[in-house]
């Protein structure tokens, strides 16, 4: 029977993956329970940076609470994708200089809402993986 073929992506590959896209989604915890937002974000100097405006994003950043990050591409005709996961604490950024060249990024929040606050997610460390199921057998459970 054929198996998935997959291999894990260096550091190199998984920082070009994330500078090519812009939608992704943060996850941390929510009191005891974990939630999961999308976020639109760029990569900056090697780090993710997203925008949020007041609520739990914001306080998870305030505190430097540790989240995950993760973006992944897929190829339904191929049955190929690939997934890259970044974990670090969040860091609400405040230094002038450094918002002043943020502000200049085309960092475009989807929500209708002001979203006045810059967080970058510190690298504890970025990990990917590249997966193909192309001679596996079609499943469809619907």
């Amino acid at each position: 029977m054929p198996h998935a073929q997959w291999h894990i992506l260096d550091a190199d590959e998984c920082l070009s993956l994330l500078d090519q896209h812009h939608l992704g989604r943060v996850a941390f915890l929510e009191g005891a329970l974990p939630i999961i937002l999308p976020v639109n974000y760029a990569l900056v100097d090697g780090l993710v940076v997203f925008r949020t405006d007041a609520g739990s994003k914001l306080e998870v950043a305030l505190r430097r609470q540790p989240v995950a990050f993760e973006v992944d591409g897929i190829d339904d005709v191929n049955r190929t994708g690939w997934s890259v996961l970044v974990r670090g604490p969040a860091e609400l950024i405040s230094d002038a200089d450094e918002l002043t060249r943020l502000r200049r990024l085309p960092l475009v929040a989807w929500a209708p809402v002001a979203k006045p606050h810059y967080i970058r997610i510190g690298s504890a460390g970025v990990t990917g993986r590249r997966i193909s199921a192309a001679d596996q057998p079609s499943v469809w459970l619907g």
